[in-house]
């Protein structure tokens, strides 16, 4: 079993590749490079039961472009 702390993403881009992530350290907002940008995540109340255990759930907000 892995020592990281990890949650569960969900909205955002469906062809996103992977929806349960690493998070270091545990906060308020994640970001996840994704096609040339960031997909940006906030934790929320509630946690999913997943196959890795029972995880925070952050919910997807916004998406912002990399400066060219």
């Amino acid at each position: 079993m892995s020592n990281s702390v990890k949650a569960v993403l969900e909205g955002g881009p469906e062809d996103l590749p992977a929806r349960i992530v690493p998070i270091t350290p545990p906060g308020i907002e994640l970001k996840v490079a994704f096609k040339g940008g960031y997909e940006h995540f906030k934790v929320t109340a509630r946690h999913k039961d997943t196959p890795e255990g029972s995880l925070p759930v952050y919910e997807w907000t916004v998406r912002t472009e990399t400066a060219q």
